[in-house]
């Protein structure tokens, strides 16, 4: 049997971590069409059947579980070689990716990565935009900025600041239904949150606001999309505050409304803290977080 390419078996873990095609290709940032074509040329060079193919995405056969931890090992090891590697590269050129939740690498970092470009001309920039914990240990990103601490021992995580939350409206909402003068006036007020989840329902209740699903005229999971409604005057919302406070179509409303903070980790693998390329970037997007968080420096949204 001829050398097998690396891809191929880096393929096969991804799509049996990720469950489905469409999945994998987000994590790796290829197509469908490459993924499903790499599935099926290492099926064939392999000689066996790796996925059962179903309307609920891929599930591994018996002989593919066989091999996926197999295929895990060696992924592994590869993604170490390679940190390895990158630890040692001393030019500040080269690319650097970045995962980062939705809103953040719409609205944030487009501005600090412009910046980023003028003081380090060789370094290109990956962003990543997701909500889940990238794994920075199979290098989907080497740096990930995070609302939450890392627990992996193999990640460097780097506490930046807290961004407050805050209570917001495009301001033709406000003129058109009034402005809320308390927590409770909510309850007379369109609504705009999560479609699935229920957090903030659970935090209105805690603090004696009665507010039920029905409260939210519009529902979305997806923040960016979230973000734009209340831009558009869908209703009211929760946004960051350094966002609200430079977007000229927002007001913020209820400022006693208790709310929590957004903590700020920037985190990367602990192989690659030896690469001036990476440690220059995380050094440059501390400073810029922290002076985002603070409200300076920031253009308008539009």
């Amino acid at each position: 049997m001829a050398e097998i390419d690396w891809n191929l078996i880096k393929s096969f873990v991804t799509v049996a971590e990720s469950g489905s095609l469409s999945a994998a290709a987000r994590k790796l940032s290829a197509s469908q069409p490459t993924l499903g074509r790499h599935i099926g040329e290492l099926e064939q060079a392999l000689g066996v059947t790796l996925f059962r193919r179903g309307r609920h995405g891929y599930e591994l056969t018996e002989a593919g579980s066989t091999l996926f931890e197999r295929g895990k090992a060696v992924s592994e090891q590869a993604s170490a070689f390679s940190l390895l590697a990158l630890g040692s590269v001393e030019a500040i050129e080269g690319t650097v990716r970045i995962a980062a939740s939705e809103v953040v690498a719409a609205y944030v970092l487009p501005e600090m990565t412009m910046r980023l470009g003028i003081e380090e001309p060789g370094i290109e920039v990956e962003i990543v935009a997701s909500n889940q914990v990238e794994n920075l240990l199979r290098r989907d990103a080497d740096i990930a900025i995070r609302m939450v601490k890392p627990a992996q021992n193999e990640l460097m995580a780097r506490k930046v600041c807290d961004i407050e939350l805050c209570a917001c409206a495009a301001k033709s909402y406000l003129d058109r239904r009034g402005r809320p003068l308390k927590p409770a006036d909510l309850v007379d007020h369109d609504l705009v949150g999560f479609d699935r989840g229920d957090e903030i329902i659970r935090g209105f209740t805690r603090h004696g606001i009665p507010v039920t699903r029905s409260s939210f005229r519009f529902r979305a999971d997806n923040q960016i999309v979230l973000w734009e409604a209340v831009r558009a005057g869908n209703g009211i919302g929760l946004g960051q505050e350094p966002l609200a406070d430079r977007d000229p179509l927002i007001e913020k409303v209820l400022p006693d409304l208790p709310l929590p903070v957004l903590p700020v980790w920037l985190a990367m693998h602990r192989d690659v803290r030896t690469s001036v390329r990476i440690r220059r970037v995380v050094d440059f997007l501390h400073e810029e977080l922290k002076r985002y968080s603070a409200g300076a420096g920031a253009n308008s949204a539009r």
